[in-house]
């Protein structure tokens, strides 16, 4: 493997680093560490955890998933986030005001996550709430394509104030859809017609809005492809790449998840979707997996750079704490 951040981004077991997850960290191909609730006490806890990792291997991407809702995987010492949806119903009242704290979310989350050493979330949803799947369900910001849109602006509007990249989700849409693809592989039967002009519609105003980086559907669109999105070459490099013209990263959802195991083994996943466009692929609780993934990748070209970079946090601006203040006094009031 060529100099680099690696491919593969993997978690770990608990709240500090084990020998053999140290192993792992060093290996070429990886290049990213994804914490979850396990890997969380307290935030010093979190900083010593993130300093233990750049002390390993400072060029590593540290990610969370943090969207607020149910889906915050750091609380004690966080500020408690609503979920999304809490936002949709108040662009129906008040889309300025929606918007503003829309901003205010994404101003809060990225403040919290630089201060412990983390670069990004995973965030925002830009799924659309058709009501049916509970996997998105209130994770969603609204029903309406250009609610949800300007909505993930302002968000992603608020965590590059606080020098945090965004990454949208799940692409082209995992909203329509009632299956879970952590256990089971969705397929949505609509016309692609509708698709593209309903469910990819907020993904231009969040590249419009400087989202850096993109996370597609382990779902089947069987009117566009046989494969899965986060195996497709038409709905990564074609639509993606093509129609909406977005540069930034592409990263797998996670390579263990229902939805992506039947392309056959990790190497065989990874390599999939790596073809079909991704940068970087995921793969979660799944220790021995990750052992395998890796040795899958070790020829692997690195990550392109200029993309690595704009995942990086980046120092917060002068006067930010007064900013950010104000931003969670406004994220509390509607948690």
């Amino acid at each position: 493997m060529s100099a680099g951040v690696g491919p593969a981004v993997i978690d770990l077991e608990g709240p500090a680093l084990l020998p053999a997850e140290r192993g792992r960290l060093l290996h070429p191909a990886a290049g990213g560490v994804i914490l979850f609730s396990r890997n969380y006490r307290d935030p010093a806890q979190l900083r010593a955890l993130a300093g233990e990792i750049r002390d390993l291997r400072p060029d590593l991407l540290l990610c969370v998933d943090q969207e607020g809702g149910r889906v915050q995987r750091f609380r004690e010492g966080f500020t408690a986030l609503p979920p999304m949806r809490r936002l949709g119903e108040l662009w129906d009242r008040d889309p300025q005001a929606a918007c503003a704290s829309a901003r205010a979310a994404g101003l809060v989350i990225a403040t919290e996550l630089a201060a412990q050493g983390i670069d990004f979330s995973f965030a925002p949803v830009l799924d659309l709430d058709y009501g049916g799947s509970a996997v998105i369900g209130d994770r969603a910001f609204h029903a309406d394509p250009d609610a949800v849109g300007r909505l993930a602006a302002a968000f992603i509007g608020g965590l590059a104030e606080a020098g945090v990249a965004a990454v949208g989700k799940h692409f082209p849409g995992h909203g329509y859809v009632r299956a879970d693809s952590h256990v089971d592989l969705p397929r949505d039967d609509r016309p692609l017609a509708d698709i593209l002009a309903r469910d990819v519609s907020p993904y231009r105003a969040a590249i419009a809005a400087g989202m850096a980086a993109v996370m597609p559907a382990h779902v089947v669109y069987t009117q566009a492809d046989a494969q899965p999105a986060g195996y497709s070459a038409y709905w990564l490099r074609e639509v993606l790449r093509g129609q909406l013209e977005f540069d930034g990263l592409i990263f797998s959802d996670d390579l263990s998840m229902r939805g992506a195991t039947g392309a056959g083994g990790v190497a065989e996943r990874a390599r999939l979707a790596l073809k079909a466009g991704c940068d970087m692929v995921l793969l979660c609780n799944d220790a021995l997996g990750q052992d395998a993934l890796l040795e899958s990748l070790a020829d692997a070209p690195a990550v392109p750079a200029a993309r690595v970079a704009r995942m990086r946090a980046r120092d917060k601006r002068p006067g930010l704490e007064l900013a950010y203040r104000d931003a969670r006094d406004l994220v509390r009031r509607i948690a």
